[in-house]
């Protein structure tokens, strides 16, 4: 009897958990997963004791108190890869809250069914390429998603204390991305903020003391989550090396991913000399490499970020904006935002429809055209948000696809706030007679036929693009597959000499993958890149002394087990002039090669 009980209670849960579980069964069997980027890859790395040979939280891409809960599950058990199954759950959880709270408004079974058979073709047809290939940042923009629509799916009519139990979940899924991707969150809090906002504005009694109760306390419990993660943080990252490190990291991160062109293109070469900075080690900048100099640190990355800043191509103008404006149209219904964008037309226009249809219908209802202000909101807010994209310069598909995510999902619950109201229609009409009856009877029939039909088309939509996203996804994986396999080469040559160090050219050996849940080896790693976003932090300063090293430039002139691995038939001028440059004259030597694709050098001093 009890079983029976707790069966009719959490019925859409279940129901919701086994189609999720279902089609991921279907995609590994399929596809399998990979990290998406080697970001993901040196994460897990630095929560696995991989980079530095103990387990650490301090990744610097997910806040502190998430990666020590992550990094301690590592320590119980190291081989386990709990960092992709992590990613992996948060995405089923997203799913599982979207296809629950869609479920909760279904009357009949076959609604149920119909609510999963979307979910689905949702699944195939919107989600698939970053399902198979996961990334934190994406991760963290669908348990975004997810929250904003249980929020706005939120029942009419509840007390406050059922109010806040009901968007438990969406207090703890956006201080979850918070934690995954702090500035994925930011980016989509103004479309998380529409969301309540569209929902307090459907209460009968907008000012009433009940709503500032539980609308208060849903905020005050997201923004306290946000604070006391982020104080956490702070603390863990307190000390002298890291701040010096963490001022390192924003200036690294500025130059690289705006300004690259002033370490690169040769037309500041002036201003770098005038700095200190000579030809090898302006090549060290270019190439990523900068680990092999203890000299360029904060103060020279914050000078040459200044120097960047300063320039006058990289002020804002009245023509850049229009740009902007016409170029984030564009990419609605175009280019590789096309599929997302088109959805998220679609969405716009079906939220109209069923708005036009509940106003005419209800000619005595307060607030029937509130539908106009709440789209012409959302479509400000998602320009603004893709200018600030396209004005910084700097839009990766996993974010333009994040942010229409989220919209999308928005949409999609004002969508579901239409068929409910719709429902009440219905209701609405009974009681009725004469001419006026049969008007809204008339109305009621139009509404009932074409919002039915916004259902089945949206179905059609994601449907649409289901063999391109298998297609893509295919490619993708092969890719990677043939990446990951480069990258074991490596691996496997470095572990089988476990007495000597290998630094590894950036961009000649970055570009691998690596899968979530086979080849898994969490063992301490005897290679580190030679520049990269770790590069020259405390950890960096614990891997070498893990193994014997105080710094990379003094390791490969001096000591005769640390050696140097770059892309087969790459030029390498820029090492020994580094070491000239300085006064000191060295000779290289190539002294073995992996797979043919590269090649294993010593630095001899002459």
């Amino acid at each position: 009897m009890r079983n029976h009980r707790f069966g009719e209670k959490y019925e859409n849960g279940i129901l919701m958990v086994l189609t999720i579980a279902v089609n991921m069964a279907f995609l590994s069997a399929g596809f399998g997963y990979f990290y998406d980027l080697n970001d993901d890859m040196l994460m897990k790395d630095i929560m696995a004791g991989v980079y530095s040979g103990i387990p650490d939280g301090h990744n610097m891409q997910t806040l502190y108190i998430l990666g020590m809960l992550i990094s301690l599950c590592y320590r119980l058990c190291r081989e386990f890869p709990w960092y992709g199954l992590f990613l992996l759950l948060c995405q089923m959880g997203s799913l599982c809250l979207i296809g629950d709270r869609l479920l909760y408004f279904c009357r009949k079974k076959w609604e149920k069914a119909g609510c999963m058979l979307l979910v689905t073709v949702f699944f195939w047809g919107v989600l698939l390429p970053h399902m198979t290939a996961l990334h934190y940042t994406y991760t963290s923009a669908m348990l975004a998603a997810s929250a904003l629509f249980c929020f706005i799916m939120t029942p009419d009519g509840l007390a406050p204390g059922s109010f806040i139990r009901w968007n438990i979940p969406s207090i703890l899924f956006v201080i979850l991305a918070y934690q995954i991707r702090t500035e994925m969150l930011l980016l989509v809090l103004p479309l998380i903020g529409l969301a309540g906002l569209f929902r307090w504005g459907e209460e009968e009694k907008i000012w009433q003391q009940k709503n500032f109760c539980q609308y208060g306390i849903i905020l005050g419990s997201i923004v306290i989550g946000m604070l006391i993660s982020r104080l956490i943080d702070f603390a863990a990252y307190g000390s002298e090396d890291w701040q010096k490190f963490l001022t390192f990291f924003e200036k690294r991160t500025e130059i690289y991913d705006y300004h690259m062109d002033v370490v690169t293109s040769g037309e500041h070469a002036g201003y770098l000399r005038s700095i200190g900075l000579e030809d090898a080690r302006q090549e060290l900048l270019a190439n990523y490499n900068f680990g092999l100099d203890e000299e360029i640190d904060e103060e020279v990355l914050s000078e040459i970020a200044d120097y960047a800043m300063s320039m006058p191509s990289d002020r804002i103008r009245a023509a850049d904006i229009a740009k902007a404006f016409w170029l984030s149209c564009y990419r609605t219904v175009h280019d590789v935002d096309a599929p997302y964008g088109r959805l998220a037309v679609y969405g716009y226009l079906g939220v109209a429809f069923i708005g036009i249809c509940n106003a005419l219908s209800e000619r005595e209802r307060p607030k029937r055209w509130a539908f106009l202000w709440e789209l012409l909101a959302l479509g400000a807010v998602r320009t603004l948000l893709w200018m600030f994209l396209l004005l910084r310069g700097r839009y990766p598909v996993r974010v333009t696809h994040s942010l229409c995510l989220a919209e999308t999902v928005l949409l999609l619950g004002m969508l579901c706030r239409g068929f409910i109201r719709f429902r009440k229609t219905g209701a609405y009409r009974q009681g009725t007679s004469g001419q006026e009856a049969y008007k809204r009877e008339r109305m009621y029939q139009v509404m009932q036929n074409g919002g039915l039909a916004l259902i089945p088309i949206f179905a059609l939509l994601c449907a649409a693009y289901f063999p391109k996203n298998v297609e893509n996804a295919r490619a993708d994986m092969a890719a990677k597959s043939l990446a990951h396999q480069s990258h074991l080469e490596v691996e496997r040559y470095c572990k089988a000499h476990p007495g000597n160090f290998y630094f590894l050219d950036v961009y000649s050996t970055v570009g691998f993958s690596q899968k979530v849940f086979q080849d898994v080896d969490n063992t301490v790693a005897n290679y580190d890149m030679m520049g990269g976003w770790i590069c020259k932090s405390p950890l960096y300063q614990e891997k070498l002394a893990w193994f014997g090293m105080t710094s990379m430039e003094e390791a490969l002139l001096h000591d005769d087990t640390v050696f140097f691995i770059i892309g087969q038939g790459e030029d390498a001028w820029w090492l020994p002039a580094y070491y000239e440059e300085k006064g000191i004259a060295v000779d290289m030597r190539q002294v073995d090669s992996i797979a043919g694709a590269y090649e294993v050098w010593k630095v001899i001093s002459k």
